[in-house]
């Protein structure tokens, strides 16, 4: 097939992310909004960030109100809704973000336009109902929930090609010396990305700003 040299690079977002983090849950509906807004137009492209990828600390009841502290604080800013009473009863439970992240990436391997959207149902499974998302049965619950064949899968969740792609995921955030969820880049498609912003923000503004740079 002919490759038109000329072409050029697609501009996209890349969202680095962790469906676990409490500020990506809040920056959910900005992102959604933005991707909806663009379309095929300026595509979202995501990364998993890993931001507890590997713990293996059980959770103290100090811990626990600890996060529970920064929940409350996405909450007011955010609008999102969290279900504090579950977590409460979670000591000793070890926070590892991998699975989740695996499982976003693993969606992303199956069918990449599912991917934001399943990493949103994620944190809402998470933060919003209760349900422990360190689990992979869980996560592959929520992927037949999604209309994704079960037990097709919990395979791929569990193989060795999804588990090198959530590691490749992460190194390539620390080598880009991402450390702060949600971030999301602006890329022209040459390798050269612009900070959208590094951390939380509302929506207010975005779209605009993110169609002059796309025009330029």
């Amino acid at each position: 097939m002919a490759v038109d040299e000329d072409a050029e690079p697609q501009k996209h977002l890349l969202y680095v992310a962790d469906p676990m983090c409490s500020w990506c849950y809040g920056f959910a509906p900005v992102i959604a909004e933005i991707a909806d807004h663009f379309g095929e137009r300026l595509p979202v492209q995501l990364m998993m960030g890993g931001l507890r990828a590997g713990n293996t600390k059980p959770m103290s009841a100090e811990d626990g109100a600890t996060i529970a502290g920064h929940w409350r604080k996405v909450e007011e800013a955010t609008g999102q809704r969290f279900d504090f009473e579950r977590f409460a009863a979670r000591e000793g439970w070890v926070y590892d973000t991998e699975p989740a992240c695996r499982a976003v990436v693993t969606m992303r391997l199956l069918n990449p336009r599912l991917a934001l959207a399943f990493k949103a149902r994620v944190q809402q499974a998470f933060y919003a109902e209760g349900r422990d998302t360190t689990d992979e049965a869980v996560l592959a619950d929520i992927a037949g929930e999604a209309g994704v064949d079960r037990e097709m899968y919990f395979a791929e969740l569990l193989s060795e090609e999804a588990r090198l792609a959530a590691q490749r995921d992460f190194m390539a955030a620390g080598r880009a010396g991402i450390r702060g969820f949600p971030t999301l880049l602006a890329g022209d498609g040459s390798g050269q990305y612009m900070v959208v912003t590094n951390g939380y923000r509302p929506l207010d503004g975005l779209p605009d700003a993110l169609e002059k740079w796309l025009d330029a």
